[in-house]
């Protein structure tokens, strides 16, 4: 098989399946954050539970998602030398930034969150997840600066054969990066919307013995949904503006079609027919969420549905992978509608290719981190399910360590 092919397969298996992890990941920080804001503020034991419950599979997502980002590192070295060697004084910049800046914040900060339970004044443990919860986001920003530069390149010129900043706020104020920044928070947000909504409408389903506790955890999910329904879309669509003309189709796309041809020489510049199948795929299932939504509208002014529906239940349960395909099939309407492209108009994808790696070579990657992803998700999707299926009862993030029995010796002398 063409080298070229199979390297971008392994490119588009590892950064998909890292997308899954990061936006469950975003999401379900926010709602992390709010409750234990409630329960902090209210003092409520409800909320406190809930933030421990959630919040122990917030951080079952994030560390499993961890290793799907560190691999997924890999590939800019191992297929993609070409692209490093002309770009990367630009499109490093804001991936450093996320590893430094934000990424390694972030890790140490839930490290204190994670173990500073019953350790920490409440104020301070609460101000972790929230460093937490926006950094997540910073990291987010900045990996998506350099994926809108490959969108729409700005603020930079080619010297020597290499492409160099010249214009550090033209890069962070991408219109390209700044939408899809904003696209990718709230489709974080009606994940985990979608996702909380879920696991309690299995609880509730099932008849368990924490009905409030899940009643209010539906609640919340439902809210998140409505919330973040509306913007996700209209955030989505104000970014058509800025898309590649080859993408769109038209006069302009003849136009640059041409200029293409003139400055790299003859080739098929149009965007490949998959990526609008993306976009229809993603298009109608908003259109399948946004209906849900009104449903949740429905279900939340009468609260008391929201314990008694049963069919109810079963759809949201059926509904946690909606968001996920919708996301990934907007990936591709993204990604692939760039092709032949690495970088719009700058660099094409073929010749951002490692040199002399040959199929055999990859061949042999892609099995290996195929194998790698596929077990990652796995595991990441039994542990989930795992600690859902066991509910608040069985969560050990923040729970008090057990008392050692005193010896007869010393309970006498008191």
């Amino acid at each position: 098989m063409d080298p070229l092919v199979l390297a971008r397969v392994q490119f588009a298996l590892t950064a998909g399946s890292h997308f899954l992890f990061v936006a469950l990941t975003l999401g379900l920080a926010t709602l992390v954050a709010l409750m234990q804001t409630r329960a902090t503020l209210s003092g409520g034991a409800v909320h406190a539970r809930m933030t421990r419950f959630w919040g122990q599979l917030y951080v079952v997502n994030y560390a499993v998602g961890i290793v799907t980002g560190l691999v997924m590192e890999f590939q800019f070295g191992l297929n993609w030398a070409g692209m490093s060697r002309l770009t990367g004084g630009v499109f490093g910049a804001p991936l450093a930034l996320e590893t430094i800046g934000a990424f390694f914040v972030e890790s140490t900060f839930l490290g204190l969150w994670i173990f500073g339970w019953n350790r920490l004044n409440r104020w301070v443990h609460l101000g972790l997840i929230w460093v937490v919860t926006l950094t997540a986001y910073l990291s987010a920003y900045f990996v998506l600066v350099a994926n809108g530069w490959m969108q729409r390149p700005v603020g930079y010129e080619v010297r020597d054969g290499a492409a160099r900043l010249t214009d550090a706020g033209a890069l962070l104020g991408n219109p390209t990066a700044l939408l899809a920044f904003g696209h990718v928070l709230f489709g974080g947000l009606l994940t985990a919307g979608f996702f909380v909504a879920g696991v309690s409408g299995y609880h509730l389903l099932r008849r368990t013995a924490e009905v409030e506790f899940f009643r209010r955890s539906m609640r919340v999910g439902l809210v998140t949904v409505m919330a973040a329904v509306i913007p996700v879309v209209v955030v989505g669509g104000m970014q058509y503006q800025y898309l590649q003309p080859t993408k769109t189709g038209g006069d302009d796309a003849a136009a640059a079609v041409a200029d293409f041809t003139a400055r790299f020489g003859p080739g098929d510049y149009m965007a490949p027919g998959v990526a609008r199948a993306g976009e229809a795929v993603m298009t109608g299932l908003w259109s399948l969420m946004l209906l849900l939504a009104v449903v949740a509208l429905v279900k939340v002014w009468w609260g008391r549905w929201l314990v008694r529906g049963r069919v109810f239940h079963v759809v949201m349960v059926c509904a946690v992978p909606l968001p996920y395909v919708a996301m990934l099939a907007g990936w591709v309407f993204r990604e692939v509608g760039r092709q032949p492209w690495m970088v719009y108009g700058v660099l094409r994808t073929r010749d951002a290719l490692s040199p002399g790696v040959g199929s055999g070579t990859i061949a042999v990657s892609f099995a290996a981190f195929t194998a790698l992803f596929a077990v990652l998700v796995g595991v990441n999707a039994w542990l989930l399910a795992r600690v859902a299926r066991r509910g608040p009862g069985g969560a050990v993030l923040g729970a008090s360590p057990p008392v050692a029995p005193s010896s007869p010796a010393v309970s006498a002398t008191f």
